[in-house]
């Protein structure tokens, strides 16, 4: 396993749709042992392959920190079936690192994906209910893998104050 590059906001390929997953490969199985040791190393509840620069929709989630399970899970193009309430809590990234503000975001989700088991590759439908971090951290990575940061998902003002503090307080990512 290895530690991969974490993309940094200003990089393109955070903007881009990723590509669905049809075939497992161990290429694509080393990928996703890599990302949960970028994750862990990076101490991050997420992570989407876009932010290390590959365009696939595949994330991992830290299930332990999240405090919902005892190990970490790769989900295989997931998708947002439902959703409903809504809660405000502060928000990260670290494809934006240090840069933490309030967002508000549904209290309740439920997602479709394929859970790959690592490190044999074995596949399985499943649908996710998620609530509360566990929502907000699927959400997130959801919205990685479609293009979308979080702090896309402030009004126009709060974004702009926010990146402008975030870039005047970490010169070393402009």
């Amino acid at each position: 396993m290895s530690v991969l590059d974490i993309r940094i906001i200003g990089d393109p390929v955070l903007r881009q749709k990723s590509k669905e997953i049809d075939i497992v490969d161990e290429k694509l199985l080393k990928l996703a042992s890599d990302m949960i040791e970028t994750m862990h190393n990076a101490n991050g509840l997420g992570l989407a392959a876009n932010q290390v620069g590959i365009p696939l929709r595949l994330i991992v989630l830290n299930l332990k920190d999240i405090g919902v399970g005892k190990k970490d899970i790769v989900l295989i193009n997931p998708e947002v079936v439902y959703s409903e309430g809504s809660s405000i809590e502060e928000e990260g990234c670290l494809s934006i690192p240090g840069l933490y503000t309030e967002l508000e975001r549904p209290y309740y989700v439920e997602v479709e994906a394929q859970e790959l088991k690592l490190p044999k590759g074995k596949l399985r439908n499943v649908r996710i209910k998620g609530e509360d971090l566990y929502a907000r951290a699927l959400l997130h990575e959801i919205d990685h893998i479609n293009g979308i940061l979080f702090v896309d998902r402030l009004d126009d003002i709060k974004r702009r104050i926010v990146l402008a503090k975030w870039k005047r307080e970490h010169p070393e990512y402009s």
